[in-house]
C-alpha cells in the first residue's frame, strides 16, 4: 500500500473515536456534534487525498506514455538510419537497380506505417507502432486492406482495440525464444459496411501451444470479437474474427 493509501486508511479509522464517544456518552449532546464535525473533516481530507492520488496516477501514466513514445521514436530513428546507410552504400557502389528496389521497399514500408497511423484508435496505433520495442523474439507484420479507419465502423472501437492488444500479447508471451530467426505474427485487418475483420497468423515455435490456445479462447469469450474460423498446426496458428455493429 502506498503512502496515500495508508493515509486514507488511518483517516477512515479515526472515525472510530467519535463513534465510540456516541456509545459511551449516549445521552450527551456534544458527542453528536463531535461526530458530525469529525466526519466533515474526514470527508475533506479524504477528497484531498483522492485528488492527490488521481494526480499521482495521471503523472505515472503520462511518464509511461512519454517513455514508450521516446523508446519508439528512438527505435524508428535507428531503423531509418540503417535504411539510409544501406541505400548510401548502394549509391556509392553505383548499383542503380538495387537502389531502385530498395527505394521501393522503403516506400512500401512508409505506406504500411501510414495505414497504421490512420486506424483511428490511438491505443491500438501506439501499440502497433511500438511493438518492435517490446520483444526481439517476435516480429509483427501488419497488413491493412486500404485506408482503414476503425472510427468509421459502427462498433465499439475501444473494446476492439483492447481485445486485439490482449490477443497479440498472448502470442507475444507464448512465443518460444530462439537463437535463430524470430517468429512472425501477422495481423490482417479489413472491413465491410458493418464489420471489422481481423486475422492473426502466427508462424513460429510455442512454449505451450495448448495453454496459449486456451488463453485465446477465454479472451475471445469476453471480447466483442467473434471467432469465425481457426487453423492450428504444430508450429503455427491462424485465427480469424470479426465484429459487427
Amino acid at each position: 500500500m502506498n503512502r496515500i493509501g495508508s493515509a486514507k486508511l488511518y483517516v477512515s479509522a479515526s472515525l472510530l473515536l467519535p463513534i465510540a464517544c456516541l456509545f459511551i456518552w449516549d445521552k450527551a449532546w456534544w458527542p453528536i456534534l463531535t461526530f458530525v464535525a469529525w466526519s466533515v473533516m474526514v470527508l475533506v481530507v479524504w477528497i484531498r487525498l483522492e485528488r492527490n492520488e488521481y494526480r499521482r496516477r495521471q503523472s505515472t501514466i503520462e511518464r509511461a506514455i512519454q517513455t514508450a513514445a521516446i523508446r519508439t521514436l528512438n527505435h524508428h530513428r535507428h531503423d531509418w538510419m540503417n535504411e539510409l546507410q544501406v541505400l548510401y552504400g548502394y549509391i556509392r557502389m553505383n548499383k542503380q537497380e538495387r537502389v531502385v528496389q530498395y527505394v521501393e521497399r522503403v516506400r512500401d514500408r512508409m505506406a504500411a506505417e501510414s495505414r497504421i497511423a490512420k486506424l483511428g484508435v490511438p491505443a491500438l496505433v501506439m501499440y502497433l507502432q511500438s511493438f518492435r520495442t517490446m520483444t526481439n523474439s517476435l516480429q509483427l507484420v501488419v497488413d491493412i486492406d486500404g485506408d482503414l479507419d476503425i472510427e468509421e465502423i459502427p462498433i465499439d472501437k475501444e473494446a476492439v482495440a483492447v481485445a486485439l492488444i490482449d490477443l497479440m500479447n498472448i502470442y507475444r508471451s507464448g512465443v518460444k525464444p530462439s537463437v535463430g530467426d524470430p517468429a512472425y505474427l501477422t495481423l490482417r485487418l479489413s472491413r465491410d459496411d458493418k464489420a471489422l475483420h481481423a486475422a492473426l497468423c502466427y508462424d513460429g515455435e510455442w512454449n505451450d501451444i495448448d495453454s496459449s490456445m486456451h488463453k485465446i479462447k477465454q479472451r475471445l469469450k469476453n471480447s466483442p470479437l467473434q471467432p469465425i474460423g481457426s487453423e492450428q498446426s504444430p508450429s503455427g496458428l491462424l485465427l480469424k474474427a470479426e465484429l459487427r455493429g
